[in-house]
């Protein structure tokens, strides 16, 4: 699959079959985001796969845009270790670059995928962190539901050249 191709058609997708995602694409798309871009390469991530249904229940009770996860057979929490970091400030940064390249992975690899943010509304990471027991170093920034999906979106035009500005505004 070519990347432009996946960049422009890949859509947040809320609704799943419920069947199973393979263990090997789960690893394909942890590989994906372990090749991400990071500040100074620190690479400051850390990742949960969720796939236990008490879980995924739990964090709909926590996250108020959550429903997808009632259909997803899994979520990945992308997590920040501030151990990790050098240079302050970026830790959010990195995990989205992270984010994305599963979103588009999930997508190459015929998946359906949704972003949660988490960070940085601060009772959304408390409660994450308490239910799946995040050391105090290790903070949740998104969560992404991933199944086989049950839904198909068209591809809108998002391209707004009033946009683009050259070399000054």
């Amino acid at each position: 699959m070519e990347t432009i191709e996946a960049i422009l058609n890949r859509r947040s997708i809320r609704k799943y079959e419920m069947r199973p995602v393979e263990e090997e694409k789960v690893q394909l798309l942890l590989k994906a985001a372990m090749y991400a871009p990071s500040a100074q390469n620190t690479q400051p991530w850390q990742f949960v796969v969720v796939t236990e249904r008490e879980i995924l229940n739990a964090f709909m009770k926590v996250h108020p845009y959550s429903r997808m996860l009632a259909e997803a057979p899994l979520a990945i929490l992308v997590c920040a270790d501030k151990t990790l970091e050098k240079n302050e400030g970026y830790l959010n940064t990195n995990c989205s670059a992270a984010t994305q390249n599963i979103l588009l992975s999930a997508y190459a690899l015929e998946l359906g995928s949704v972003w949660l943010g988490i960070y940085s509304r601060e009772e959304r990471m408390k409660d994450i962190s308490k239910i799946i027991g995040l050391p105090e170093h290790i903070i949740p920034i998104s969560l992404i539901a991933i199944g086989y999906p049950a839904e198909k979106k068209e591809y809108p035009n998002r391209f707004l050249p009033q946009r683009i500005h050259y070399n000054k505004w």
